[in-house]
């Protein structure tokens, strides 16, 4: 941040103690520690509250474009959807029209019977296998009381 070289401090160092003297040094650098920490904070409060507008600003514009983007959709939806209701209107229209008039009856043929669907043979039902039994102690000591091994 700021450009100074070690010659400088030196000479800041040597002017502030002859100055300040060796006696008062100590209670001088505290001072100066503190009012430097005051700045950092402040510094660091500043910090934050820009990065938190800058935040917003982001958030505002990211609203904007995705607001933009939802009306682009919602317009190209609406523009889908009048064509296809067109369509299916032009569609009843052809198709009233082309109708056969209640004088030019058609003898109706009968329907074609549909394929059955293939029978299938139901499966059994699924069972559980039995569980193993749990392993017997290795040893009856271990699971004997402390009166038991005391006798023993």
């Amino acid at each position: 941040m700021f450009d100074i070289s070690w010659s400088e401090l030196l000479i800041l160092g040597i002017v502030t103690l002859v100055f300040v003297g060796p006696k008062e040094l100590p209670v001088f650098m505290r001072t100066l520690g503190r009012y430097a920490g005051v700045a950092r904070r402040h510094a660091n409060e500043f910090k934050a509250q820009f990065d938190a507008a800058m935040r917003e600003a982001e958030l505002d514009s990211m609203r904007k474009e995705v607001e933009q983007m939802q009306n682009s959709i919602n317009s190209e939806v609406m523009k889908a959807k009048s064509s296809i209701d067109e369509a299916s209107s032009a569609t009843k229209i052809e198709t009233n029209a082309s109708a056969p008039q209640p004088s030019q009856a058609i003898s109706p043929q009968p329907p074609l019977p549909l394929p059955s669907a293939p029978e299938m043979a139901p499966s059994p039902p699924m069972t559980a296998a039995p569980l193993p039994a749990p392993p017997l102690p290795a040893s009856p000591e271990k699971y004997s009381s402390p009166a038991e091994r005391t006798e023993s």
